[in-house]
């Protein structure tokens, strides 16, 4: 046989050996991140949901879901388990930055109100104009408004 009709067989086995190697990796990694996993660290499961870890078996892990509520999951289920800081803030909303989001839009506005002085200044008329009275402009071509027709 021919080294040229074999080139793409090979290609194929090397390309499939890669993907393996590379989803064993990552499985190995997973396995590691269970194995580290110790009573009282927060985990995301694999459906989203996060918990605290309470009990780890063989293959099961017991996770309070809420004060008080436990629910039995698979090992395999724990998607990822998180730093405290990080679970904290997403379960808890505990947020260590100094951002102030404001409720409402009205202290963003009043802040630029000061700025310029004029707090009682004419504002800008948004109410909607009465549809059925045309502008003059528009009556002003041709003796017709828009949408009329010369049919009768």
């Amino acid at each position: 046989m021919n080294i040229v009709t074999l080139l793409p067989f090979i290609v194929l086995i090397g390309a499939m050996f890669l993907m393996t190697r590379s989803a064993k990796k990552k499985q190995a990694q997973a396995a590691q991140m269970r194995n580290e996993m110790q009573p009282g660290t927060g985990v995301r499961t694999i459906g989203g949901m996060y918990a605290t870890v309470k009990e780890i078996g063989d293959e099961t892990v017991l996770l309070e879901v809420a004060p008080g509520v436990h629910a039995v999951y698979a090992k395999n289920a724990i998607g990822a388990v998180l730093e405290d800081s990080e679970y904290n803030r997403i379960v808890h909303g505990d947020d260590d930055s100094d951002t102030v989001v404001p409720d409402d839009a009205s202290s963003l506005t009043e802040a630029a109100d000061d700025a310029d002085g004029q707090e009682g200044a004419a504002k800008a008329d948004l109410t909607k104009k009465d549809a059925a009275e045309p502008a003059d402009s528009e009556v002003e071509k041709n003796g017709k408004a828009d949408g009329e027709t010369e049919a009768k």
